[in-house]
């Protein structure tokens, strides 16, 4: 007798451990219950069969037709698959020992311990031996290799059962013995995987033969698996043999191991195509959202850009209101837009790069760098745009101004030349006398002076008309027209000026007396009237001021005037004792006045009224100075509260952005604590809105009062405007960066320690604190984490991965981009490889796949969105239909075009 206890040196002790105890099973059992041998005889036989079949053999008695060893060894090929030693074939004792003892021999090189089992009484037709051979070669090739769980063997294919059985009613997997007497649990088995072929409600309980027979018949026929047990044995037997159930319960395992391989395939499937459609929506959405910002983009900046002019300041605060409009309540939903547009092209970035797919590249136009230079633009225009309308206010506002100042000076002066003309063209001095003459001549060159005098009213309405013109004025036609008729007169009051002095200086020679003392009346009383007539019309000059030291300036000068009064005055007295002076020689010598100055058209009475009318106006004067130093005090404290407000706020955006960027580098805790506080701080700063919303009102009341400059602050409220929405988008973006952190560490296993130190190293080489490592910061910081990136070599592989965690090329990597390099390289993502071998399993391993197949396996809308994007398979042996699984899996990760 051969003892195998030592048969085999290179099997594990595990292996040892187990057969022994297999075989310690089999020595308890060496006086098989007669049942339990009928079971093991026609189970055994059965199962015997089923392989040898394949090679066009059976065998009939167990323990007789492996005797001569050559079956055995036959039925040893087949389940191994592989060739034993060329068997002897001849008759005698011996050659049958020697084909047994190769085949006990192979049988121990699959680490298999045979104990007390010999050549000699398999030769000799040992039943017991025969049968407890035969099951350890079932549990070696049969049921060893089951794997459930973490668990092997027997205890897998309990485990197996017990889980393909746990939801049918009546069923309760314990072991293989009396748990499958009923036959119920033989029909959920089939009725699990192949719900087709049984009706699990029709059976009973109470009934297991019928049940028995039931599975028995149909795995025959369906599940090519051989009637091994009978159910009057099984139901007739208090305790069905062990080793006959495992046997056949084994072939249910191995029957439909292939659904549960084809299962686990297109759930891989599913799972990768699942990942693909969601990054496809959010690529959709994303270039949906960036299109329609870029549009509103492109439609409003011509609308910024727009410079027509209107006519008058109303006008244009109409305008100015329109852009208040867009600033409050069309610009703000663009802003939150361009926000969340980037929390989602950085999110789905995260997605791509978790999943191993390359990295998203928007169409042309569309991406993040093309949405901000788009924006940098409309606040260009923006900006440009207010500015235009402050100046076009003030432009306005001023030609307003001067087109009033050339109305009121042009109809002083038209008043002033009114009969000038029928003046200077009367011939009264050919028939009056030589006195008379003298006097006209005098007359005259009163009016000449008086001439002189308005010459320069002339010239202040020509300079104010070539202003107008200038300033682009939307009356300028009127007002040339007007100043071209006061300048064509002017020229014809000079000719006939002359041409009268010329006539009287003909005359003069034959006129000799004059009145002095009406000439010098005259004289002095012209200028004192043209002085007059000047104050009178400084007093009602209108004046527009925007600080205080102008109005003060303006006051001064007011002031001024009203100390040289005392001197008019005088000069007045003096002009009006002249004319006393006249009337009391008159009366005197008794001379009979005509009444009139001869020299002047200049009366007492009109230089009184003059100077009652100038001393009225004085007070009044005054008045409106005063209203305006009033209405300037009143600017001055409005641009006092703005400023103070600007300088609160102004300070409160820079320490918060300073605090966030020191948040940013400095968070401790978890992830989630880090994610609560930056919201938590994200809710206080939007309670600070309130106060921005102060400041615009404040703003508001300032461009209502026309103020344009402020002492007081160096803050405009466009620069606070745009710290403010910096302020927003930054911490929305360090929200953002979290969020993607959580998501990298739950879908690659990283710990919070592991993040940690990933953040600690970051830190130490972001030397300036921007939240970027440029280049060579992340070269050093690779270096210190044991990368060869310093040979000729390793510029080779410093790209590569440059290429990798910065693939736009912006020279700089963000924190993010840093963990998922670091977490890329610790943890395994799917690969096209995996997919591809997932494809081949629902194909049979055929190099291509149907549409049939992708139908059966696969959800309806993934198996459809396969179909879709598969290409023709065009290799070796292709059929109509085929579709090429292995570009399609491929391209799923970046390798081609999908």
């Amino acid at each position: 007798m051969v003892d195998y206890h030592a048969a085999n040196n290179q099997s594990s002790a595990g292996g040892v451990q187990t057969y022994m105890e297999q075989e310690n099973d089999w020595d308890r059992d060496l006086l098989l219950d007669p049942a339990w041998e009928r079971q093991q005889r026609k189970t055994f036989t059965a199962w015997c069969n089923s392989h040898l079949r394949k090679s066009g053999t059976q065998i009939e008695n167990i323990e007789e037709d492996f005797r001569d060893g050559l079956k055995l060894m036959l039925l040893l090929e087949v389940i191994a698959g592989e060739r034993l030693p060329k068997p002897e074939r001849g008759k005698m004792r011996v050659h049958k020992i020697n084909n047994v003892n190769k085949a006990l021999d192979f049988i121990a090189s699959k680490g298999v311990k045979l104990v007390s089992i010999g050549a000699e009484e398999i030769v000799d037709g040992n039943a017991k031996m025969t049968l407890g051979m035969i099951w350890t070669i079932i549990l070696r090739f049969a049921i060893q290799d089951i794997s459930v769980e973490e668990t092997s063997a027997k205890e897998g294919l309990l485990l197996w059962c017990q889980r393909k059985t746990a939801p049918y009613k009546n069923v309760n997997v314990q072991n293989f013995h009396i748990s499958w007497k009923d036959g119920l649990a033989f029909n959920a088995l089939i009725h699990r995987h192949r719900p087709d072929l049984i009706d699990y409600d029709s059976l009973r309980k109470d009934d297991p033969v019928t049940n028995l027979n039931n599975a028995f018949e149909v795995a025959e026929k369906h599940l090519d698996i051989p009637k091994m047990l009978d159910a009057e044995d099984i139901v007739g037997t208090l305790r069905p043999d062990e080793k006959a159930i495992m046997t056949y319960v084994s072939c249910f395992y191995h029957a439909f191991s292939g659904a549960q391989k084809a299962e686990t395939a297109a759930n891989r499937i599913c799972k990768v195509l699942a990942v693909n459609q969601e990054n496809e929506q959010m690529m959709e959405d994303y270039e949906k959202l960036a299109s329609e910002l870029l549009e509103w983009i492109r439609r409003t900046i011509p609308w910024l850009e727009n410079r027509t002019q209107e006519k008058t300041v109303n006008d244009m605060q109409a305008k100015q209101e329109d852009f208040r409009d867009y600033r409050c309540v069309h610009k703000p939903p663009k802003v939150q837009e361009k926000c969340q547009l980037e929390i989602s092209f950085n999110t789905l970035q995260t997605k791509l790069r978790l999943s191993n797919r390359p990295a998203f590249m928007p169409s042309e136009g569309r991406m993040v760098s093309d949405i901000n230079g788009a924006w940098h633009t409309l606040e260009g225009a923006e900006k440009g745009y207010e500015e235009w309308i402050l100046s076009e206010i003030r432009r306005l506002e001023r030609l307003e101004h001067l087109a009033e100042k050339f109305h009121q000076k042009a109809a002083i002066h038209e008043s002033w030349t009114d009969g000038k003309e029928a003046m200077l063209t009367q011939k009264d001095y050919e028939t009056s006398t030589l006195s008379e003459v003298k006097a006209l001549l005098r007359k005259h060159e009163a009016f000449e002076s008086d001439l002189a005098a308005h010459q320069d009213r002339v010239e202040q309405i020509a300079a104010i008309a070539q202003e107008l013109n200038e300033l682009d004025y939307y009356d300028s036609a009127s007002v040339n027209a007007r100043c071209q008729k006061i300048c064509d007169q002017w020229d014809v009051l000079g000719t006939l000026t002359h041409n009268r002095k010329d006539s009287l200086e003909r005359t003069e020679k034959q006129l000799e007396s004059i009145d002095e003392l009406y000439l010098e009346y005259a004289k002095r009383a012209a200028p004192f009237n043209n002085w007059m007539e000047g104050a009178m019309e400084d007093l009602q000059d209108m004046f527009i001021v925007h600080n205080i030291e102008e109005i003060q300036g303006l006051i001064t000068a007011h002031e001024q005037f009203k100390s040289t009064l005392a001197e008019a005055n005088k000069e007045r007295e003096a002009i009006q004792s002249i004319q006393a002076e006249v009337q009391k020689i008159a009366q005197s010598n008794g001379i009979k006045l005509s009444g009139a100055n001869p020299y002047t058209t200049i009366t007492p009475a009109s230089i009184d009224s003059k100077w009652k009318k100038a001393m009225d106006m004085v007070p009044l004067r005054d008045n409106a100075l005063q209203d305006e130093l009033n209405k300037q005090n009143s600017n001055d404290t409005l641009r006092a509260k703005f400023a103070t407000q600007a300088n609160t706020v102004g300070a409160y955006i820079q320490a918060k952005m300073e605090e966030i960027g020191r948040i940013s580098i400095e968070m401790n805790g978890t992830l989630e604590d880090q994610l609560t506080h930056l919201k938590e701080y994200q809710q206080t700063i939007m309670s600070y809105m309130p106060e921005i919303n102060t400041l615009e009102g404040y703003h508001q009341h300032i461009q209502e009062a026309l103020i344009f400059d402020n002492q007081y602050t160096s803050y405009t409220m466009e620069h606070l405007r745009v710290g403010w929405e910096q302020l927003l988008t930054t911490i929305a973006r360090t929200i953002n960066e979290v969020e993607n952190q959580i998501l990298t560490r739950d879908a690659k296993g990283i710990s919070q320690e592991q993040l940690y130190e990933y953040r600690a190293s970051f830190n130490h080489f972001d030397k300036d604190h921007s939240g970027a490592l440029q280049a060579e910061e992340f070269k050093a910081c690779l270096i210190s984490l044991g990368y060869d990136v310093e040979n000729d070599k390793g510029d080779s592989e410093f790209a590569r991965i440059m290429g990798i965690v910065d693939p736009n090329g912006s020279g700089a990597v963000t924190f993010q981009a840093f963990i998922d390099f670091m977490s890329r390289e610790t943890t395994d993502t799917d690969t096209a490889d995996q997919v591809i071998a997932s494809f081949k399993i629902l194909a049979a391993d055929k190099p291509f796949i149907t549409a049939e197949e992708l139908r059966r396996e696969l959800p309806p809308d993934q198996a459809e969105y396969c179909i879709a994007r598969m290409a023709p398979y065009t290799g070796p042996n292709a059929t109509p239909g085929a579709l090429d699984y292995m570009s399609f899996s491929t391209a799923l990760y970046g390798e081609s075009d999908l």
